[in-house]
């Protein structure tokens, strides 16, 4: 859990099923990690029945706002947060509450999401303020804050606000941004013959796709890890529309054919905005109550 408070804080709900399984009838808030629970407006000494879980752990090191935090994808004791401090800081509950790498300056503005590769775990990205998105090997950081990107990918013109490594190719992953655009990247292209021959002059190194359907800043999108090239995508498009957002499910079409007979169908409580016979599968519109 990320926070204003400057903190970064572990949380398991194990913690809370261990306790109840081993002693039923231990009373909440009388030990381990379960505290009490009080009713809105009362104050700490006025407990309820209903427990609430007790943090593992708080740890400290940002010196403001944390915006995003993500686990190693090999163990559930070692995270890394970003923050708008500028900072990338490695952690690990095994050792302690306090940083074990933290680099100062990962990028020249407040950085709002960090995400750690599944394929290859010394592989982190980062998204900034600044626009851009940076790829750091941790081996290459050290405890007092140097390190230094292996890569900066510019394709956005405002700032970053999600990205994540795709779970079907270890070089891929994607980001999006206050742009209205969602960029798919792949860094094993980055300088090499291929690529330098199949893209145009201006286009960034490493771009092979561009999603520029969404009418607004495109706050959050995440790959389906069960079907392969596929993305969904939103965007909040409360300043061009005046509420509400859009939802967008669609295909990678320059890796995987999507025709008629792929078509999927949805059920939700929204209304179907309109259904597209192209790389996107699905466009959805969030009414947020209007009509």
């Amino acid at each position: 859990m990320t926070g204003k408070d400057k903190s970064v804080v572990l949380w398991s709900i194990q913690d809370h099923i261990t306790t109840m399984a081993t002693d039923p009838t231990k009373s909440p808030g009388s030990g381990g990690s379960i505290i009490k629970q009080n009713k809105p407006g009362e104050g700490n000494d006025k407990a309820v029945d209903g427990p609430s879980l007790g943090p593992r752990g708080v740890f400290c090191g940002h010196e403001d706002t944390v915006e995003d935090v993500t686990f190693c994808p090999s163990s559930a004791q070692e995270f890394c947060s970003v923050g708008d401090d500028s900072c990338l800081i490695l952690w690990d509950a095994r050792v302690g509450t306090g940083p074990t790498v933290k680099v100062e300056k990962a990028h020249n503005a407040d950085l709002h999401c960090v995400d750690w590769n599944p394929h290859d775990e010394n592989l982190i990205l980062t998204g900034s303020a600044d626009h851009t998105v940076r790829m750091f090997d941790r081996r290459n950081l050290t405890s007092n804050g140097i390190g230094s990107p292996i890569y900066k990918f510019e394709g956005h013109k405002a700032a970053v606000l999600c990205v994540q490594w795709s779970p079907d190719k270890s070089s891929v992953f994607g980001s999006s941004a206050e742009d209205g655009l969602l960029n798919i990247w792949d860094y094993d292209k980055v300088g090499k013959k291929v690529e330098r021959a199949s893209r145009s002059p201006s286009a960034p190194a490493g771009l092979f796709f561009q999603h520029a359907g969404h009418r607004d800043k495109v706050v959050d999108f995440h790959w389906n890890a069960s079907d392969p090239w596929t993305v969904v995508s939103v965007s909040d498009d409360c300043d061009t529309t005046g509420g509400g957002g859009t939802l967008q499910v669609y295909l990678l079409v320059s890796h995987v054919k999507c025709s008629l007979s792929e078509m999927q169908c949805f059920s939700f409580p929204l209304k179907v905005k309109t259904v597209q016979v192209s790389s996107v599968i699905v466009k959805i519109d969030i009414s947020m109550g209007h009509r």
